[in-house]
């Protein structure tokens, strides 16, 4: 052990450690959570987890899936839970106002919004503000978030000079400049402990046998990234046939903190957002913590209970104890290896 600090300290670098140290820029304090139990377990492998905070999450889909709101949700937690905390947020799409903000309980005074129209653009802005960042001591550092909403509308300089020159073509440099992008932004963020969170489209591959959906944009969010994830919805209708949301399912396309093509289903709705308990009920039913009988569920203390009772008053049904168990399941179905109680950390490229 002193032979290889006795090393370190003759290289002279100060981005070089002892794995055991804990200290470099990979390592992470803690999660952000999503507001969904479910999507918390998917995204780190615990129902009281979610976004690793200090690195890149992606959520990918078509539009209208709710990449936007998911975010929302989730700055709205981050800045909850961290009262002296801020958010930069980049709005490519003109699509985030004041009012949307303040009608999730957001703090709008805590939140910087940017529009950059070109990835060039964006990036120079986020490393400015890194570097403005880094400058205070570290002791004195608020919290902070990036957002990218979304990085399939950011155009590049040679497409808006193709643009204003009158040429129609396609700039076939986008993808390289996307990918030098976070090859740049991705470390300098992990260093000052800083996560972002980026939405994206995707797009039907054409001639594929198998229907298949690509993240536009090419591979350099695909690297950058240390979670990935896909979503698809479908219609979510009451009891009168009156559409009022959507389930979301979300499926792990790439994840360092949890099983990878593991997924699940959230429930969004117009009025109440992301439902915190929606999705238990079935995994408690997989995992025999809560046993189907007939019409109802038999619970652990003997009672049997119509799950229309159990989705209209959750918090009764999942208590504590029920929580604990079910957190045990989820940490064996969703994490790597076989800890348990600690979010795994990253296992592979």
């Amino acid at each position: 052990m002193s032979f290889l600090k006795a090393l370190i300290k003759e290289v002279g670098d100060d981005d070089t450690y002892l794995a055991s140290d804990g200290t470099a820029s990979a390592e992470f304090t803690g999660c952000i959570d999503t507001g969904s139990y479910i999507l918390n377990a998917l995204l780190s492998g615990s129902f009281y987890g979610g976004v690793p905070n200090n690195k890149i999450t992606a959520f990918a889909g078509e539009s209208t899936t709710g990449k936007t709101f998911f975010v929302l949700g989730i700055v709205r937690a981050f800045l909850d839970k961290n009262p002296d905390a801020a958010v930069v947020y980049y709005d490519t799409e003109a699509a985030v106002t004041k009012a949307m903000m303040q009608s999730r309980g957001i703090d709008v005074n805590r939140v910087i919004i940017a529009e950059p129209d070109t990835i060039q653009k964006f990036k120079t802005h986020a490393l400015k503000l890194i570097e403005a960042y880094e400058k205070t001591p570290e002791n004195e550092r608020p919290k902070m978030m990036f957002v990218l909403d979304s990085l399939g509308m950011l155009s590049t300089s040679k497409e808006m000079e193709d643009s204003l020159d009158g040429k129609d073509v396609r700039d076939m440099t986008k993808s390289q400049v996307i990918k030098a992008a976070f090859r740049v932004l991705t470390l300098k963020l992990a260093k000052v402990k800083v996560p972002m969170l980026v939405t994206n489209h995707v797009y039907e591959v054409v001639g594929s046998y198998v229907p298949t959906k690509e993240i536009s944009g090419g591979s350099g969010l695909k690297f950058a990234a240390s979670t990935i994830a896909m979503l698809s919805k479908k219609k979510e209708k009451d009891s009168d046939g009156d559409i009022i949301g959507n389930q979301i399912k979300i499926k792990m396309y790439k994840s360092r903190l949890s099983k990878e093509n593991k997924d699940a289903t959230v429930l969004l709705t117009y009025d109440k957002g992301l439902d915190q308990y929606f999705g238990l009920l079935d995994f408690a039913e997989e995992h025999k913590v809560f046993v189907k009988s007939g019409n109802r569920y038999e619970l652990p203390d003997g009672r049997k209970v119509f799950g229309k009772e159990i989705n209209s008053n959750p918090s009764a049904y999942f208590t504590e104890e029920i929580m604990q168990r079910l957190e045990e399941c989820a940490q064996k179905e969703f994490s790597y290896g076989s800890a348990s109680g600690t979010l795994q950390g990253d296992v592979q490229e």
